[in-house]
């Protein structure tokens, strides 16, 4: 505990020591040099006394218990000398409010005590009248006792009280940089999630589209522009939302509303860039505008576009249908494909995936993988079938987007991103394909 009776952090408790002492002495010698008694004994011994009562006070901090002690028999041995009145109370109070300030109430009370007993005794037997005694120099003296005692237990509530509110405020202070903390690592964890799931789609998009632009050099060129075209249109938004991100990051005050786009209302964007790499998607889309709360709007959008990555890069399916609609209090998202791949878990099935994307091209092409019977390589990739003969061919040498995942976090983040919101995502194989089924609450609960 600190040991201080001063209650301004910028004055040195040694200055208020020297001040009380000097004051002590002063009050104690003018008493004496008043010799109120007429008892002519006011001499150098009797202010020698007042000089060692008032530096006694200069050691009340460090040792308060002794100092106590001396002053209390500093008093008995002064009376016996004989020296000038100086009562009991005024050299002793400063000894008692210091005991009782720093923590030592028992000992103060108790010296207190000692003090009024032997006084009286001393006061009856020198043949004081008893009345006189207790209407006045008792009463006197216990008063000015009990009121030092209880200023110093009054400074050192004050003081234990503010060394509280202190702790208070630096615990307090320490949660809610925590909290901040936690803050600042969650709205990181929810950007890479974007991050990954923007980066991931489009990734696949520039992939399938330079497979296309790679195989047609030379044989379509119009195809090959399309499809460089299709990559820059991608990249673009890509590097839009990136933008947002950055500024995101750099405004701390900035909002954290999901980037223009990112909400159920782009699906259509989201939808075109899909189908433009070679799946047809089937969107339905069934939520009045300003239902959803923006987190829950942009996490749904996210799980669309992470499912529909998963069907570009592992399912080798030709068709994906994507239906959103209000149950109650509940979104529900249903992704399913036709894809012959395994995307649980965020891995490519356990058979060739250059399997899978001949057993597509066969499904949308007629069984020859090749674009049909006039739909070569150099076939436009709004036709859709030398589009997925080029990707079979990309997939064959190993960098198609059936390759399979180096990574295998996608599942497992729509999942967190779900459970996060209060929602739940299911995913496996159904029906000869895939389904992505998720259920977010409407409104996130405060």
């Amino acid at each position: 505990m600190q040991r201080s009776g001063a209650r301004h952090p910028d004055v040195d408790p040694r200055l208020v020591d020297a001040v009380l002492a000097a004051g002590m002495t002063i009050a104690v010698a003018v008493v004496i040099a008043a010799d109120l008694e007429g008892t002519g004994r006011a001499g150098p011994g009797a202010y020698l006394f007042a000089v060692a009562f008032g530096g006694l006070v200069l050691a009340r901090r460090r040792f308060p218990r002794a100092v106590l002690v001396a002053t209390v028999l500093g008093i008995f041995v002064y009376y016996i000398f004989g020296f000038p009145p100086i009562g009991i109370a005024l050299p002793a109070v400063a000894a008692l409010y210091s005991a009782a300030e720093l923590g030592r109430t028992r000992w103060a009370i108790g010296a207190g005590a000692v003090l009024v007993v032997v006084s009286a005794f001393f006061r009856v037997d020198e043949g004081q009248p008893t009345s006189y005694l207790y209407s006045y120099e008792l009463i006197t003296n216990v008063a000015l006792i009990a009121a030092a005692i209880a200023l110093g237990i009054s400074v050192r509530a004050s003081r234990v009280s503010r060394e509280h509110q202190e702790r208070l405020r630096v615990v307090m202070a320490a949660e809610q940089a925590q909290a901040a903390e936690r803050r600042l690592q969650a709205e990181r964890v929810r950007i890479a999630r974007d991050l990954h799931d923007a980066v991931g789609h489009t990734m696949s998009v520039i992939s399938v589209h330079a497979a296309v632009a790679a195989e047609a050099v030379g044989q379509d060129d119009d195809a090959a522009g399309r499809a460089i075209e299709q990559v820059r249109t991608a990249t673009s938004d890509t590097m839009r939302e990136l933008r947002s991100t950055v500024r995101l990051l750099r405004s701390p005050g900035a909002s954290a509303d999901p980037p223009h786009g990112a909400t159920l209302t782009g699906l259509d964007a989201l939808v075109r860039s899909t189908e433009e790499a070679g799946i047809e998607v089937t969107a339905q889309v069934d939520v009045p505008p300003g239902v959803l709360d923006s987190a829950i709007d942009a996490a749904a959008y996210r799980i669309v576009q992470e499912s529909l990555t998963n069907v570009l890069r592992h399912s080798g399916a030709a068709h994906a249908e994507v239906r959103a609609l209000i149950a109650g209090d509940l979104l529900v998202l249903t992704i399913t494909d036709d894809g012959a791949g395994d995307v649980r878990g965020g891995t490519a099935a356990s058979h060739d995936p250059r399997d899978a994307g001949h057993g597509r091209s066969a499904r949308r092409d007629g069984g020859d993988g090749r674009g049909g019977e006039d739909g070569g390589v150099g076939a436009p990739p709004s036709a859709g079938q030398g589009l997925a003969g080029v990707r079979v061919r990309g997939a064959l040498h190993g960098g198609g987007v059936g390759a399979p995942p180096s990574a295998g976090q996608g599942l497992a983040g729509m999942r967190e991103r779900a459970k996060l919101l209060g929602g739940e995502l299911q995913a496996g194989p159904e029906r000869g394909g895939f389904v992505v089924r998720a259920e977010l609450p409407v409104r996130l609960v405060p």
